[in-house]
């Protein structure tokens, strides 16, 4: 590991005073420089100019961490010293994973939607193929996408990151099948799937988005603090609350769906999906401009 990088990071921080935060603010410069040390390096630049190189292309880097550690009231917001320092490039690797599985999931859905509406003679299995493509590949997206460092935020870890793929994956299968039995291409009965892969993805988006914790930044969250909280961060109960009477308004949504194909016809469908869609709107309105509980 090219250590220089360490001694012009200890001497840019001489003479300041290491609070909590600037401790923060300091690993945070740090990865960074770390980062685009290994890039420089890997591109040929010899190691003894790598570091010098990635602290010249910061600028003056006193001078931008003086700016990051000013007092809050004379900051004002993402100031560009401080997205300077903390500037995370994309990787190559994922660029490209990201158009490879963003072409799967245009090939998959554009031969899906010409199969099943008779446009191209496409069988059943290769339908399902099809849709199978199209659900893996919006699951990589998602998951390969919320795993990445960005500059506002850490990583997600790799387990959470999944299971929104799961749930994205769940998501476009079940709401795919729903597109094979609106154009005749299944029989009525194989909406109890569609409902259990859709259900399913609710619940799981519900979870994960339930037990979130925090993942952003010190720069991004010491920004944050000056910008008037939601409803949700403040009553976390009320934020609860809405997940919970959103994954029952779906649960009986998707109920009523079924009931309503195999007894008056499946063009109901839509309406119980808009009516469904409606209330989970109106809860909402109601939580967020709802007067205030005292405390």
């Amino acid at each position: 590991m090219n250590t220089d990088i360490h001694r012009l990071l200890d001497e840019a921080f001489a003479g300041i005073e290491m609070t909590p935060d600037t401790q923060d603010l300091k690993e945070e410069v740090r990865a960074n420089l770390i980062a685009r040390v290994a890039e420089l390096e890997a591109s040929g630049v010899p190691a003894t100019d790598a570091a010098s190189r990635a602290v010249t292309e910061l600028g003056d880097v006193r001078e931008l961490l003086g700016e990051a550690v000013t007092p809050r009231a004379k900051r004002d917001g993402y100031d560009a010293a401080a997205y300077a320092v903390h500037r995370v490039r994309p990787k190559a690797g994922f660029v490209v994973r990201t158009v490879a599985w963003a072409l799967a999931v245009v090939v998959g859905l554009t031969l899906g939607t010409l199969g099943a509406t008779g446009i191209l003679p496409v069988p059943i299995g290769l339908l399902f193929l099809l849709l199978g493509i199209t659900s893996t590949g919006a699951w990589m997206l998602v998951g390969d996408a919320l795993s990445q460092e960005t500059t506002t935020n850490h990583p997600m870890p790799q387990p959470r990151a999944a299971g929104y793929g799961v749930a994205t994956f769940l998501g476009v299968f079940g709401l795919g099948l729903v597109g094979l039995i609106l154009t005749r291409a299944l029989p009525v009965w194989t909406v109890v799937f569609a409902a259990v892969g859709v259900i399913g993805a609710i619940i799981l988006y519900a979870f994960l988005g339930a037990t979130q914790t925090n993942r952003h930044k010190a720069w991004t969250r010491q920004a944050h603090a000056d910008m008037p909280p939601n409803r949700f961060e403040t009553e976390p109960e009320t934020a609860a609350r809405f997940g919970i009477y959103s994954a029952a308004i779906w649960l009986v949504t998707f109920g009523l769906i079924v009931l309503l194909v195999f007894t008056v016809g499946w063009w109901w469908a839509p309406l119980a999906f808009l009516g469904g869609l409606a209330a989970m709107m109106l809860v909402l309105a109601r939580m967020m401009f709802a007067p205030r509980k005292e405390r």
